[in-house]
This record gives C-alpha cells, sequence and structure tokens, in this order.
C-alpha cells in the first residue's frame, strides 16, 4: 500500500443497474423521474399464506444473458444480476484489460443476504431426499462473496476482492471501502456495489413475521409509501447496481468518459438494537457528518438527497431527524430529498448500488426523482420530500444514505466534478 498518496480523487466512470424498473442507467432514471413504481403482485411464488403479497420483481429474467445454461445452474440469482450490472458497468466504462495491471483492479460487491434462493432448493432437497442430492455447487451459490468473485473471473480482476456483509448497507459500505482503496493506492479501478435476490418463500416468512413488510396489497404500487402518514413497512424488490470507480489521474490518463466524483463516504454503528435504529438518529447523524466532512463539503451546499426511505414507521421519523441535525434544521428544510424505495422498492444490499447510481444520474442530468404515494405526509417527517412529481435543479452536490439491521449506517457524498 502506498500511504504517500492517501488523498487521490476517485471518480465514476461507468455503471450497470438491473431491476424492476429498467436494466439500463438511463431507462431506470427515466422510470424513475415518470414517477413509474415496479411493484406488482409476486409470480415467484405463491403467497396465498403470506401476509404481504407484492413486491418489486424481476419477471423476465433470463440469466443466460449472461452465461451459458451450464453455468446459470452453479450461480444463484444473485450472482447472476450481480455480473450483468457488473458487465455493463465495465462496458460502459470502456476500461481495456489487457491495458491494466490486473493487481490494480478490483471488486467489492455484497449482499445483505446472498443466495437465499440456493439455501431454500437445497434444503428441501435433503430433507425431503437425503444428503446425496444436495448440490455439490451449493456452498459457492450461497456464500455472499461468490457474485465479486464471479466477476473478477469474468474480467480478470486480480486486485482486493471481498464481499462486503452489512444488511441494507452493503451497496453503500461497499461502494465507500473502494473509494478508500483507490484513495490508499491500494487500486487504479474498483468495481463496487450490491445484487440482492430475495423475492423467495423463506425470506417473506422470516421479514412478514418480523412485521417489517407492508400488507397493502390492494393496490401493488401504492404498498411502499416513505414518509407517509400510512406507512406500514417496506416493499421487497430485486436487483443489482454496480459502478465503476477509478483515481482521476488514471481515468484522466486513459481519456475515460468521468461521469462526476465520489468525493466522500461515512460509516457508523448505532450499537444499539439488532433491527430497530437508534431513536435520536445519532448514528445516521454522524455518518453524514463524517462523509461531508471527508468530502470537504459545506452542509449548506448539498443538493439533493437519496434517502434510505423504507416506509416502516420507524425509519422515516428518524432519517429525518437524523438529516436536520447533522445539516441544521434551517439547511435541511432547504434541501431536495427523495425516497426511490418508493418505486424500486426495498433490494437490501443492492438499495446502495442502485440509489448511488440514482445520485450520479440527478448530477448528470438535473432531474430528482420524486417519492411517490406521498399524499399525507407524517408530521414528524416534516423536509421537502419532492412529493409525487420530480424536481429539477442544478445538481452539484448529491448525498445517498443507507441503514441496515445490526445498526450499520453509511453515507456517500458524489459531486460534479470540478476542474
Amino acid at each position: 500500500m502506498d500511504n504517500s498518496v492517501p488523498n487521490k480523487r476517485v471518480v465514476v466512470t461507468g455503471m450497470g443497474v438491473i431491476t424492476s424498473l429498467g436494466e439500463t442507467p438511463d431507462s431506470f432514471h427515466e422510470s424513475l423521474v415518470k414517477g413509474i413504481s415496479g411493484v406488482t403482485l409476486v409470480d415467484a411464488f405463491d403467497t396465498t399464506e403470506y401476509p404481504c403479497k407484492i413486491g418489486a420483481e424481476l419477471k423476465d429474467w433470463d440469466p443466460t444473458r449472461v452465461m451459458d445454461v451450464k453455468e446459470a445452474r452453479r450461480n444463484d440469482r444473485y450472482t447472476q444480476l450481480a455480473l450483468f450490472a457488473a458487465m455493463e458497468a465495465f462496458k460502459q466504462s470502456g476500461i481495456d484489460m489487457a491495458q491494466e495491471d490486473p493487481y490494480r483492479v478490483g471488486v467489492f460487491v455484497g449482499s445483505g443476504i446472498g443466495g437465499m434462493d440456493t439455501i431454500e432448493k437445497q434444503s428441501y432437497a435433503l430433507f425431503e431426499r437425503g444428503p446425496r442430492r444436495v448440490s455439490p455447487f451449493m456452498i459457492p451459490m450461497l456464500i455472499a462473496n461468490m457474485g465479486c468473485g464471479r466477476i473478477a473471473i469474468e474480467i480478470g480482476a486480480k486486485g482486493p476482492n471481498f464481499g462486503i456483509v452489512s444488511a441494507c448497507t452493503t451497496g453503500t459500505n461497499s461502494i465507500g471501502e473502494a473509494l478508500r482503496h483507490i484513495r490508499y493506492g491500494d487500486a487504479d479501478v474498483m468495481l463496487a456495489g450490491g445484487s440482492e435476490a430475495s423475492i423467495t418463500p423463506l425470506s417473506y416468512a422470516g421479514f412478514c413475521k418480523m412485521k417489517a413488510m407492508s400488507t397493502q396489497n390492494e393496490i401493488p404500487e401504492k404498498a411502499s409509501q416513505p414518509f407517509n402518514m400510512s406507512r406500514d413497512g417496506f416493499v421487497m424488490g430485486e436487483g443489482a447496481g454496480v459502478i465503476v470507480l477509478e483515481s482521476l489521474e488514471h481515468a484522466q490518463k486513459r481519456g475515460a468518459n468521468i461521469l462526476c466524483e465520489l468525493a466522500g463516504y461515512g460509516a457508523t454503528c448505532d450499537a444499539y438494537h439488532i433491527t430497530a435504529p437508534d431513536t435520536t438518529g445519532e448514528g445516521l447523524e454522524n455518518a453524514i457528518r463524517i462523509a461531508l466532512k471527508d468530502s470537504n463539503v459545506e452542509p449548506d451546499i448539498v443538493d439533493y438527497i437519496n434517502a434510505h426511505g423504507t416506509s416502516t414507521p420507524y425509519n422515516d421519523k428518524i432519517e429525518t431527524t437524523a438529516i436536520k441535525n447533522a445539516l441544521s434544521e434551517k439547511i435541511a428544510c432547504g434541501v431536495k430529498i427523495s425516497s426511490t424505495k418508493s418505486m424500486t422498492g426495498h433490494l437490501l444490499g443492492a438499495a446502495g448500488g442502485i440509489e448511488a447510481i440514482t445520485c450520479v444520474n440527478s448530477i448528470l442530468t438535473g432531474e430528482i426523482p420524486p417519492t411517490i404515494n406521498l399524499d399525507d405526509p407524517d408530521p414528524e417527517c416534516d423536509l421537502d420530500y419532492v412529493p409525487n412529481e420530480k424536481e429539477s435543479a442544478d445538481v452539484n452536490i448529491a448525498l445517498s444514505n443507507n441503514l441496515g439491521f445490526g445498526g450499520h449506517n453509511g453515507t456517500l457524498v458524489f459531486r460534479k466534478l470540478e476542474d
């Protein structure tokens, strides 16, 4: 590690995404700014006995788009989606591995849960047909680091590579730690983000038993209601979001199309409860403060925040408090904030990946996606959450917040590239 260059500037040069709202950064952004919901009734399994019957599901995913049939059978759905998003981001970046030192190219693409589908199917095989019928590929299919391992194999990246697992903060922590690895000279290029495929019977059973998921099944597209009075839980989504990060020097040297700068990162832990956020919001507040300090950004120049905004009763009001305390209430009231989970559902470990892409797109286009289904705002959620219709603004500084079970908090700061 080269400790003499701890403050290298880091830029975004590629993005790849797959969600129920689109499979390219452009189509994804277009759906978001139009206020389109990707939430429908779930087709993946019979939801008759489940309180929650809805999700932002990928209806027509075909894994042979990124691997052959044989390989598809040997990789969990979350790994397939991770590979798709990563390859799209890598393609957009224009990086030629023949021109790169492979030990200077790394991958941090995490998953909050990993191969849930594999765990369920192999458990059925064990209990119904015995241990001889369990797949020899079960373990590599289910472990939560296999997404980044499979990506590295595909592109030949031999640099830093591991799967970060921090529940719903996974994607944000993966991107933030990739930033640090480039800053400190461990890599020139990092692919970073998250992937999740947890629309499965066992996953739904567990989250429903916790009473964490919305049961407003009658009109699926209206069920995810961040900051609204009638919100009653999150709606599950699936997909992946991956970005390519490079040192500014490396990107400029190869003539890359630079999208924006990743300027800062903050990470904290509430040390409070296994699932509930600290009611003071202190953990997230400090993650925001650390990220702003890390990026040398003053609170009064923040233009947009992509909120964690899960549509759960506690998260939304606690996040509101944290933003007010981190920026000051006066400044916070003037910042545009939205929860795109109102449209994408909650992609758990992939949330930070797709929401980072939303921030980059807002900087590039000057379009801020709305928080849909915000018709009766909770009085305790009294900031400008861009209700129901997109807004246009000159976005120079965009923040992305994520929180996760275990008390994890993470914030990223994206900045329009300055000369």
